[in-house]
């Protein structure tokens, strides 16, 4: 009886089963992240400083371990990514081109005016991080979100769900074409061996562990190659069947939201602010990531719907108003994860320049995330109920 009740219909145990489900909630994800940043950056600032750099270097093979969380860990979270994406655009709102052309717009306006914003701040000095502020972090969005989210209309979730896809594709995109140093094609081409056996497997044996030792043998030689090996995490997603996409990713959130991304983030933003924060503000880096996410992102998401939908058939949701785009471009100002990468790939994992713009990110998306849970709280209060909390 005692086994039986702790028992999932699965096989695994209960606690395990609920603590997955939590950490497949956007919230839950959200907080880990947001703490595990917090930790970090408190770390790189107290006196035991040397302690969280000595981890931070730890070597374990030809990496150190904030190698390891911002390479190895963060293909999980590509992994994860690819399989919405491949879902999305196959029996998704992507499938269908009158539903997608606005989030689609929203998305490239998004990226295209915050790196706009950036180049125009940095012309003669630090243009090779014109895409830092470029990303939208889902997670830190969604969790913005659903803490305010009650009352808001639904379709306003689905916007920015779908924003974020588009978002993740060009990211990825980006980082495989702009920020590869050097290119070894015999690897990339080797790498098509045990992914091509990936691709094979999953559609015959979704479970087996064999999978795992193709996608590690897949990312190898990805990395060998050049190309940033979280590339690899979404070719091996896109060669999972549609009818698995749903399941796997289920199967691979939880390690995702739960380690890959907060690990990633507990080294990506430990930063020293100790030292030069008032440098660092002044800083063309720091001033154009944090005008590049608070008003390149909003402008460039807002301005971009508002075309599309003028110019074509295309229509917002009829219960989204004006308003609400605006606070979802302010949302889509919370570059997180993906802009610390790309800063990391811009300038050099802990280089000056590097600790500019993870200044820069840390405010703006803090100063995106507290605007948009002003304006929407506000859309929210508008649209309660008479008589309801």
């Amino acid at each position: 009886m005692v086994g039986r009740r702790f028992a999932d219909p699965s096989g695994g145990p209960l606690p395990a089963r609920r603590l997955a489900d939590a950490l497949r909630t956007e919230t839950i994800g959200g907080v880990l992240l947001i703490a595990a940043a917090l930790i970090g950056l408190v770390w790189a600032n107290t006196p035991w400083a040397s302690a969280y750099t000595d981890i931070s270097q730890y070597k374990i093979g030809y990496l150190n371990l904030a190698g390891w969380s911002a390479e190895g860990l963060l293909a999980i979270f590509f992994f994860v990514a690819g399989l919405e994406l491949k879902r999305e655009f196959a029996v998704g709102d992507l499938r269908d081109p009158k539903r997608a052309v606005l989030p689609i717009a929203a998305a490239v306006g998004g990226m295209a005016v915050p790196a706009l914003i950036y180049t125009l701040i940095n012309l003669g000095g630090a243009v090779r991080g014109w895409a830092i502020p470029s990303a939208t972090d889902i997670a830190f969005a969604l969790a913005v979100l659903a803490v305010i989210g009650k009352h808001l209309p639904p379709a306003l979730r689905t916007f920015l769900l779908t924003l974020a896809v588009v978002d993740d594709l060009l990211a990825i995109i980006i980082i495989a074409v702009f920020y590869t140093a050097s290119l070894h094609v015999l690897w990339l081409l080797l790498a098509l061996v045990p992914l091509t056996l990936f691709a094979l497997a999953v559609r015959r044996f979704p479970r087996t562990y064999l999978l795992l030792p193709l996608a590690v043998a897949t990312w190898a030689l990805v990395h060998e190659s050049g190309v940033h090996a979280t590339v690899a995490g979404v070719l091996l997603a896109f060669t999972v069947p549609v009818a698995a996409t749903e399941s796997v990713e289920h199967r691979w959130r939880p390690v995702s939201a739960g380690i890959a991304v907060p690990v990633f983030a507990f080294f990506a933003a430990g930063v020293s602010i100790s030292g030069g924060f008032g440098a660092s503000l002044r800083d063309r880096i720091t001033i154009g990531v944090v005008c590049g996410l608070v008003l390149g992102k909003t402008i460039g998401i807002t301005a971009a719907t508002w075309l599309v939908q003028r110019f074509t058939r295309a229509e917002l949701a009829e219960e989204l108003r004006w308003p609400h785009v605006i606070g979802l471009g302010m949302l889509g100002g919370v570059g997180f994860t993906v802009s610390l990468l790309i800063g990391e790939l811009a300038f050099g994992a802990g280089t000056e320049q590097d600790d500019h713009a993870k200044i820069g990110v840390l405010l703006g998306s803090v100063i995106s995330a507290v605007l948009a849970a002003v304006l929407l709280n506000t859309m929210r209060q508008k649209g309660r109920p008479r008589g309801r909390p």
